[in-house]
Order: structure tokens, then sequence, then C-alpha cells
């Protein structure tokens, strides 16, 4: 883990540290999503980041910093699965072994995603168990680096790259100030990462976190003052955003920073798959899509504003994603 806090300048030395293997993801405009909410949107494509997902950022961020004797240990992550498969290629890239903490109710294509990559995987019960207790004890027990998901500096400065490429691709597209930023969390890494760029290169952003309904513990967290939890929640297709409150070094951050709160239901952000798939052809996982599920059910005015939105991540379970695009998702209209 890094000495110090998580900054700004530690974003610009992770954009240096992972140009040879991340993507530059495009920053993506359409006239149908413009009309409909009557502003300038523009849609940042994580999905096609590599492992599918801006968890390669910050994976690669922090594994990419091993020592000769720290890779020849191996490193250990616990993750639902967007992290696990940027972990595993991150690894797979530097010529280590991974092996990932994983709930037994993971889409199958993020377990297979892992092994893909050459990660091992360990499944856990999300309910009953702890994984930070499962890969601390693994780390422990092989001598391992343990890579956690959001709270990490490297890993968060990792993802904090997504803003330093939204304000360059925008500014190459006359977009002017950017009004509003929608952003899903779960630990809050991704948000943490954002806000620091955002804080010293343009701060009127308005910086906006999306949850799925139930699991609104950064909602929560910010109205206390404190980290906080969610309630008892029915779980959500939204398999990527179940974390159980914001991350120690992340909240501070996001606490300073984040302007307003929003939750969706497993519908909207049902609906915004649909509209992803339609117009835009993308592939948009449901926890991926949550901004932009926010956006397109009305929840933050948009009219006369460049809004944009962070689509997180494309790894979905097929039969999901079949069931979602077909309009047999359980709660949708027939």
């Amino acid at each position: 883990m890094a000495d110090s806090a998580p900054s700004f300048e530690g974003v610009l030395d992770a954009a240096r540290q992972i140009a040879p293997a991340a993507v530059r993801t495009p920053l993506i405009e359409h006239p149908a999503l413009n009309d409909r909410v009557g502003g300038r949107v523009l849609l940042k494509a994580e999905t096609l980041q590599v492992a599918g997902s801006f968890k390669f950022r910050g994976a690669c961020n922090r594994i990419s910093r091993l020592t000769d004797e720290e890779k020849a240990r191996g490193v250990v992550a616990y993750s639902s699965g967007n992290h696990a498969q940027g972990v595993a290629a991150a690894a797979r890239a530097v010529g280590t072994r991974a092996l990932i903490v994983m709930p037994s109710d993971s889409p199958a294509v993020k377990v297979e995603g892992v092994r893909a990559f050459g990660g091992e995987v360990r499944l856990y019960d999300r309910w009953t168990e702890s994984r930070e207790a499962i890969g601390a004890e693994i780390a422990r027990e092989r001598g391992a680096v343990l890579v956690p998901p959001f709270d990490d500096p490297f890993v968060i400065e990792g993802q904090g790259t997504t803003a330093l490429e939204i304000l360059d691709q925008a500014e190459s597209l006359g977009a002017g100030p950017l009004n509003q930023l929608l952003c899903g969390a779960s630990g809050g890494g991704l948000l943490a990462g954002i806000n620091l760029v955002m804080e010293a290169r343009s701060p009127e952003t308005r910086v906006v976190v999306v949850e799925p309904a139930g699991f609104d513990d950064h909602g929560r967290s910010l109205a206390q003052g404190a980290r906080a939890t969610h309630g008892e929640a029915t779980p959500s297709i939204c398999d990527a955003l179940m974390a159980p409150m914001p991350g120690e070094l992340t909240f501070p951050i996001n606490q300073r920073r984040v302007q307003d709160a929003l939750t969706v239901t497993d519908a909207e952000v049902a609906e915004a798959m649909r509209f992803a798939f339609r117009w835009l052809k993308l592939v948009v996982e449901p926890g991926g899509a949550v901004s932009l599920a926010a956006l397109l059910a009305g929840r933050i005015p948009a009219a006369d504003r460049t809004t944009v939105v962070m689509l997180t991540g494309g790894n979905v379970d097929p039969a999901l994603y079949s069931a979602i695009i077909e309009n047999r998702f359980p709660g949708d209209t027939p």
C-alpha cells in the first residue's frame, strides 16, 4: 500500500503508470439521449476497458508496482466480480498469480472471466461470511499481497484516471463546463478518484452518487456525517454495488465533494440497459447502468446542462441480459 493518502498528484502518476496497459475509453454523446433530457450528456464507456470495467485501472496501478519478491508470492483480492477480473488481468500482465475471493452468487460470466485471465477463485457466502476475513487469512497463509477493491491509495488513484480522460475528452468535444457528473458507488473507490480530479481541475462540477434502492449506504453516510451501513435489503440485480458501507479511505474524500445521493430501482436499471443496447450499441451490466438509470428516470434535472454519466462495467450474465433486453425481466411492464 502507498505510504501517503490518495491525492491528485497520485492520480497523475497513476495515469503514467497504467498508460501502456489500460484503454483510453471513449466519451460518447448521442442525439437521442440529448433530446430526451433536453441537455448535453457525455457517457464514459468503461464497459470497453480491459476486463470489462474501470476496475482494471486501479488493479493495474497497484499490481504493476509489485517488487519481484512480491510477484513471486502472488496477490489476493476479494470482489463480487469486476475487481476480481481486473486483478486477474493485471496479475497476468506482470507474471504473478492471483487468488480471488468471490461471492457464491456472483454472475457466472464474472467467475469465468477471472479464470480466463488465469486467476484462482475461492467462493464464499456473502450473507454469512466475511470476504475481508477470508482474504486476509489466505494472504497470511500464502504470504501474498492483498489488493483491496477500493481502500488502497494506488487503487483509488488508478480509478481517478477516468476523470483525467473525461476532462480532456470533453474539451476536445467543445463541451464547455461540466455541470454535473453521475457515478455509481459500492465502496466508493471510483467516486473518490474522480473527486480528487474534479476538486483540482473542475471544482464547479457537481458530483452525484447513485446507488441501488436498498443499498444506499453512501446516501445514509452522507446524511449522518459518518460511515454507515444500509439497512437490510432485498438482493439487487446490481451485484457490483452491494458493499455494506463506504470505505475508510474513500468516504472522507467523497464526503467533502459529493453534493447529492440518488437511488434507482432494478426496473429502472433494466430500462437503462435496454436504452444502452438500443441506442448506444453498448452492453452495460446492472451495476454499471445505475447512473444512466437515474438520468433516464428523471432523478436529476439535466435540461440545459452538460451531464457526465459513468457507464462503469459491462460484465453481465447472458441469461439475465437476454431477459432484460427482451422485456422478460420480473417487474417489467408487459
